[in-house]
């Protein structure tokens, strides 16, 4: 498995699956996953709802990942991951490298190759960037997956040096 950078829209990413950082509605909302629904179209909402009226009625939970179409996007899947709210005063981390974990087990069960991870959970759940790079990479290597591709796809400058610096650090322990 190889694990790689790039910055820019994970929406033009040509990939087989792109991980949606999700709200529990799977219902769009803002950040990376109002630009997933956005450039997908009315594809990937409509089976979102399908979703909800079958399993997910009370939102998908913090943790698990499901698979959509990518409706207009370049990719062929989308896989929605709902990442925890970060707290000061609870130890979340367990949830957030779940939301890694399960967005691969979907991948593998899809027969993807190649996807493509934001960074989940560090915009408007506030998360901190390097603690959450670290969780991520460290998560993503232990995995086992038949994915050979991964990729952080990071909007940002400081994100895609802060997640360079870590899987550099990780890289050579």
């Amino acid at each position: 498995m190889r694990i790689g950078l790039v910055r820019g829209d994970i929406t033009e990413e040509r990939v087989d699956a792109v991980v949606n950082a999700a709200n529990s509605t799977l219902l769009g909302g803002g950040g990376v996953d109002g630009a997933i629904h956005r450039r997908g179209g009315p594809e990937i909402l409509a089976e979102c709802r399908a979703l909800r009226a079958s399993r997910y009625g009370g939102g998908l939970p913090t943790g698990q990942a499901v698979a959509t179409t990518a409706g207009r996007l370049p990719a062929r899947w989308v896989i929605h991951t709902v990442g925890p709210v970060y707290s000061p005063t609870e130890d979340r981390s367990a949830l957030l490298a779940s939301c890694y974990a399960e967005s691969l087990r979907v991948a593998d069960e899809l027969g993807a190759r190649s996807v493509a991870f934001p960074a989940i959970s560090t915009g408007v759940y506030g998360w901190p960037m390097d603690d959450g790079a670290r969780v991520a990479v460290m998560t993503l290597r232990e995995s086992s997956t038949t994915v050979g591709d991964i990729r952080f796809v990071l909007f940002g400058a400081e994100a895609y040096s802060t997640f360079a610096s870590v899987l550099a650090e990780l890289s050579l322990e």
